[in-house]
């Protein structure tokens, strides 16, 4: 299995990153539990206080589509979308570095 890492950057409505942090934090708070989430980190740009940064990590591309269907139409997705001006993921190819678990633990 091939780990899955990427950055999610959003850009809330003017005035609302605060609000959207805390829709994801929240998200993050239920991903816990989720197997296959090895990492889900909320940053707020210290220089941009509306643009808010996700990064996740998940053990395989069928447990991050898996997490993805879940919230896909839920309430909480749409009232996350109602906040963002804009949004951009960027996918990544996990190479390694400090405080990384291996594969598989």
């Amino acid at each position: 299995m091939t780990r899955q890492a990427r950055y999610g950057k959003f850009i809330a409505q003017d005035g609302r990153g605060q609000e959207l942090a805390d829709l994801l934090l929240s998200a993050a708070a239920r991903l816990e539990d989720e197997a296959g989430c090895e990492l889900y980190l909320v940053n707020r740009q210290a220089d941009a206080p509306d643009t808010v940064w996700v990064t996740e990590l998940w053990r395989s591309q069928a447990d991050l589509d898996a997490a993805l269907a879940q919230v896909r139409g839920s309430s909480e997705a749409a009232e996350a979308f109602r906040l963002v001006k804009s949004a951009e993921t960027i996918e990544l190819d996990l190479l390694g570095g400090a405080g990384l678990a291996p594969a598989g633990a």
